[in-house]
């Protein structure tokens, strides 16, 4: 069984930066791919970020790319996502989940699981973007 928690959410102007942490435990071959998903009101809810946890390939949606980092302390068993230059666009809940799938390398590119293979959820931050 994994367990998720997320923490660092919280306000900020437009511009501004946060970082999230997501702390797991349980069997981390349950965890081979770890996504920071998020859902605004209204709108599906989307992968943002991921890593592998072995091979530390990394994936970002094109909404955040450049200025989004996820990174993670396996020793830590944590995963971080730092966010910058946050947008109003950035408001929403923040969820990181876990799959057991290792997801697929297309050429150089790493492609994370698909939704449906994240068994594991954590319970959400919330990050809110005034501008």
């Amino acid at each position: 069984q994994v367990q998720l928690a997320e923490s660092g959410g919280g306000s900020v102007q437009a511009g501004g930066s946060l970082r999230l942490s997501c702390a797991a435990s349980g069997d981390s071959v349950s965890r081979n791919s770890m996504c920071w998903f998020r859902q605004a009101p209204g709108k599906e809810r989307e992968a943002v970020a991921c890593i592998h946890r072995v091979g530390a390939y990394t994936y970002y949606s094109d909404s955040v790319k450049g200025r989004f980092t996820i990174s993670q302390d396996n020793a830590k068993n944590t995963v971080y996502v730092l966010m910058n230059s946050l947008k109003a666009e950035d408001t929403a809940m923040y969820y990181c989940a876990a799959s057991r799938r290792g997801g697929r390398l297309r050429g150089s590119a790493w492609l994370p699981p698909p939704e449906a293979d994240f068994g594991y959820w954590g319970q959400g931050t919330q990050v809110t973007v005034s501008s």
